[in-house]
């Protein structure tokens, strides 16, 4: 079965930097799209970036010029370099993948915080 497992979160001070990781299994990794969504307390989960199977990229406005969505065929796996982290940016992020259905991990906290 589909599993998505996302690691890499914690609490950052604004200005720093984080590396979220999808360990995916279950399925033909290179064949899918993959995405990273977030949600912050009391708000909509929402799209924070895309990659294709070929490697084309699109990002939410709020995030363009400081993270990097990024993928690893062979191992896998998705990454979200975060960086020039803002407050803004706390919230729970999400994995997912579009295979006949919607597929999420449990996502991984990320706090920016003084």
């Amino acid at each position: 079965q589909v599993q998505l497992v996302e690691s890499g979160g914690g609490l950052v001070q604004p200005g720093g930097s984080l590396r979220l990781s999808c360990a995916a299994s279950g399925f033909t990794f290179s064949m899918y799209a993959m995405s990273w969504y977030r949600q912050a307390p009391g708000k909509q989960r929402e799209l924070v970036a895309a990659i294709t199977v070929y490697g084309g990229t699109n990002y939410a406005d709020s995030v363009k010029g400081r993270f990097t969505i990024s993928r690893d065929n062979a191992k896998n796996t998705v990454y979200l370099q975060m960086n020039s982290l803002k407050p803004e940016d706390t919230a729970v992020y999400y994995c997912r993948v579009y295979r006949s259905g919607e597929y999420w991990g449990q996502g991984t906290q990320v706090t920016v915080s003084s």
